[in-house]
């Protein structure tokens, strides 16, 4: 009987994730223009603030976690974030090359989320920062005009990240203040390391209890792969073979010829360096 109800559990959080899913904006491209791209430029962006910002308030605890201590940031601090994200809004993002377009894209996301929270810090979770009745999150806010385009944090991530790089490991660089998404980076994304630092991002999330483990009722997977599954696999069997290749040792040997997941999970908790408030 046990079983049975344990088995009936797992069904409905799976289920309850698929929900979640289908809620979730397809990727579709905002615009052509914003595929546009100069390969031969060398211009580099400069993140030199919000990396000074990084340094001072991100730090990791002792579960892996990269943790903000948002109510530490000081007021010299928050307008400093400000003027990052105005300098951000002035930069012609079609004259830079690919490289340095999704740097910038992955920074602009991050540091606009940041500056959310802070803007109706203390909050419990990101999802508390809604526009009313229906509304988790701040995701669908116009945020920040960029080219002459009003962009809210979905816009960036599912409009112009995901159509235009078609990259799975962006999943591992843009950070949504939630305990259970991969870190926030304590340096800027740049285009020298990009692919370094991206292949870095997804070691350490599929090698996280919070992105996977194997228990003995099954596969346990955070919700990212299967809010973003056809950006790392065609199915669950294609997302565990993704999984398994990048595992360690001991990880790959567990997900050996496992096809299936048995949950999903996600800590919305805010990635704070102070307990969670109610």
């Amino acid at each position: 009987m046990k079983r049975l109800l344990l088995w009936f559990i797992m069904i409905a959080v799976c289920a309850c994730a698929r929900v979640e899913r289908a809620a979730l904006p397809a990727p579709s491209l905002l615009s052509p223009d914003v595929a546009q791209t100069n390969v031969q430029s060398s211009r580099r962006v400069d993140h030199a603030a919000w990396a000074g910002f990084l340094n001072r308030y991100v730090a990791q605890d002792a579960n892996g976690i990269n943790r903000v201590d948002y109510g530490a940031v000081s007021d010299a601090d928050r307008n400093e974030l400000r003027r990052y994200l105005s300098d951000l809004q002035r930069v012609e993002v079609s004259s830079l090359n690919r490289d340095e377009q999704l740097a910038f894209w992955i920074n602009l996301y991050n540091a606009v989320t940041v500056n959310v929270v802070l803007e109706h810090y203390p909050v419990a979770s990101i999802r508390k920062i809604n526009d009313g009745f229906l509304s988790f999150g701040p995701w669908d806010r116009p945020l920040v005009t960029v080219e002459g385009r009003s962009l809210s944090l979905n816009d960036i991530e599912h409009r112009i990240i995901r159509p235009v790089f078609a990259e799975p490991r962006i999943h591992y660089a843009l950070n949504c203040a939630a305990a259970g998404c991969p870190n926030l980076m304590s340096r800027p994304w740049r285009a020298n390391t990009l692919e370094a630092d991206l292949t870095q991002a997804e070691r350490a999330y599929v090698n996280d209890p919070r992105g996977v483990s194997v228990g003995p009722h099954g596969v346990i997977l955070s919700k990212i792969y299967i809010w973003f599954q056809e950006d790392f696999g065609a199915d669950e069997a294609a997302v565990l073979d993704r999984l398994r290749s990048v595992a360690g040792p001991e990880l790959a040997t567990a997900l050996q010829g496992k096809t299936r997941v048995a949950r999903y999970i996600y800590d919305w908790s805010l990635n704070d360096t102070v307990p969670a408030r109610p």
